[in-house]
């Protein structure tokens, strides 16, 4: 009896610890606990921490809390002129509803990683598809992303995702057509250097003619400038040398100058001699008493 007795003694013990250590939850710091009671969530630990659950009719299962990352599979698009090219991308996502995550992906990773795909393929192949090759090309630092993004909106809401980044790890053009592309590009770009730069010729011609015309206007007011001073410098001079001969003090004396500084041309070369006759009115300025 005593052994029956101390043998049903352990084996209650050992039940006991189990459904005491079954009844136990252990949540870390970065995942999140689902309550599920007969296979329907009942609830939702989502703190860090020791929590208990009823044995054998609820379980526990875990969900990440930690940013995660899926690398999408390179896919096709079409540009709206009709180009074809490769995106290759990758986002951060987590999980801000473990609730509905559960409810609408049955709390698989898998499941949801599958509909990220869908929904980041169409909203790329959208956004793409309104946008022509080139732009989508200048749009590679930055731009295509935060549109694809702005494209996608609150479409994960639903399924308890939040879209942490989006980033295009390559964006290039398929191997078979890419030299092409890029002739067509350089040859393009050739051509609005061409327009660009014979707009520049034009506007350079157009200034040089209107600064001509200005500098010919200035120097023809500055030679009529020149020529008004040098008829008032005339008309003073001819002033002057009037009022001089109107003075019979100062006639003779302006005469006798004068005379010498025709006598002084006259005197070329090295020969300094003059031969004047005695009638000659030069001459006559030397015989005045």
């Amino acid at each position: 009896m005593k052994t029956a007795r101390r043998t049903f003694l352990i084996i209650l013990l050992i039940a006991l610890a189990i459904v005491g250590f079954s009844s136990i939850v252990i949540t870390y710091e970065n995942e999140y606990t689902l309550i599920r009671e007969f296979g329907k969530i009942d609830h939702v630990i989502p703190e860090a921490g020791i929590s208990f659950k009823t044995p054998f009719v609820q379980t526990a299962e875990t969900l990440p809390k930690e940013t995660l990352l899926y690398d999408l599979s390179a896919s096709d698009v079409i540009t709206s002129d009709k180009k074809t090219m490769i995106c290759n991308s990758f986002i951060l996502w987590r999980i801000n509803d473990p609730l509905k995550f559960a409810k609408t992906l049955n709390s698989s990773i898998s499941n949801a990683e599958r509909r990220l795909d869908t929904i980041i393929y169409n909203s790329t192949k959208n956004v793409i598809s309104s946008t022509k090759q080139d732009d989508v090309i200048s749009g590679r630092d930055g731009k295509l992303s935060q549109a694809i993004v702005s494209n996608i909106g609150n479409t994960l809401d639903q399924y308890g995702i939040e879209l942490l980044a989006f980033e295009i790890k390559q964006l290039d053009l398929p191997s078979d057509n890419k030299a092409a592309v890029y002739e067509r590009m350089i040859s393009e770009r050739d051509n609005i250097a061409a327009t660009y730069t014979a707009e520049g010729d034009s506007e350079a011609k157009k200034i040089m003619n209107t600064t001509d015309k200005e500098v010919n206007v200035m120097i023809s007011e500055a030679k009529k400038e020149a020529e008004i001073l040098e008829a008032e410098g005339e008309a003073e001079y001819m002033r002057i040398l009037s009022e001089a001969y109107a003075d019979e003090s100062r006639t003779e004396f302006y005469s006798f100058v004068r005379s010498l500084d025709a006598a002084k041309a006259s005197m070329t070369g090295d020969n300094k001699t003059i031969i004047l006759s005695s009638d000659s009115p030069l001459a006559q300025i030397f015989y005045t008493n």
